[in-house]
């Protein structure tokens, strides 16, 4: 198995958004907002190379949106979801399957293209793109508070284009990338668990977009379900705890990686370590 990861951007989004009911002068200590409220972001990517596959985690935001909407985003840093994957050594024709962890905007947009006429296209033609039953559906007929989130151009043409395949249930996508699911901050969102080394790796996604978000009340105020997110991070931090798992963070513009300990306050993040420490200390 060989793995890369890659931040294909930043952008700024507000920082009280980021951290639901908790007040700002608790998560401004650990996470530092601007003199607009602005915190970053990044929009980090997982390949897992394994079993003949090239598996991509996430796209990012793209860029065929208009600058309108990019004017609403702050994004900044940009290397780009093509590039960023020609520095790990892949084309877009390399790739195999693509892993969606739900199919807000700035996890999926760069799976679409438009090309030179204006149309369509899959930036991974050589792909299947896997999403749960659960998100696909939601975003098909979303609620008014997550409609903004889902863009048509990112989503439909996944299916109109022959490359969607539904993830019904929690499975193994290969051996050793096994598909988690979560229901808080939006239905169906997939968490993958890749076996390395014998150590278990978290692709966090949006369970816990920051090492900040390991105390159970730092929650979103974009997720759905704040109490089944409450839940669901219990849970998965017990888990995580008795089995040592690492967690790799998506959006985290300050950390990489952490492993999880268990405090008198409950369990928390280590201290962030790079990736490239990771593949270090397992031996690559």
């Amino acid at each position: 198995m060989r793995l890369s990861y890659f931040n294909i951007s930043n952008f700024r989004v507000d920082g009280g958004a980021m951290f639901g009911v908790v007040p700002k002068v608790m998560w401004n200590k650990v996470y530092p907002a601007d003199e607009n409220n602005l915190i970053p972001l990044a929009l980090k990517s997982l390949v897992v190379e394994a079993e003949g596959r090239v598996i991509l985690i996430d796209t990012g935001i793209g860029n065929k949106q208009d600058a309108k909407f990019m004017r609403y985003v702050y994004a900044f840093g940009e290397v780009g979801l093509v590039d960023g994957l020609a520095q790990c050594g892949y084309k877009p024709e390399d790739i195999t399957d693509v892993v969606f962890t739900h199919l807000h905007y700035d996890h999926c947009g760069g799976a679409v293209f438009r090309d030179a006429d204006g149309a369509l296209r899959l930036t991974f033609p050589n792909a299947k793109y896997h999403v749960s039953a659960a998100q696909w559906n939601n975003a098909l007929d979303p609620n008014d508070r997550e409609s903004d989130s889902y863009l048509s151009e990112n989503i439909l043409p996944m299916k109109e284009l022959g490359a969607l395949n539904l993830i019904m249930g929690e499975r193994d996508l290969i051996p050793g990338v096994h598909l988690r699911l979560f229901n808080g901050h939006t239905p169906g969102q997939i968490i993958p668990l890749v076996q390395y080394k014998g150590k278990t790796l978290a692709f966090v996604a949006d369970l816990f977009p920051f090492r900040a978000h390991l105390p159970l009340p730092w929650i979103m105020s974009y997720d759905l379900e704040p109490m089944v997110t409450l839940r669901e991070k219990e849970a998965f931090l017990r888990e995580a705890l008795l089995g040592d798992y690492t967690f790799i963070y998506q959006h985290d513009y300050y950390a990489d990686c952490s492993h999880v300990y268990e405090t008198p306050k409950g369990i928390r993040a280590t201290e962030a370590f790079p990736f490239q420490q990771l593949l270090h200390e397992l031996g690559e």
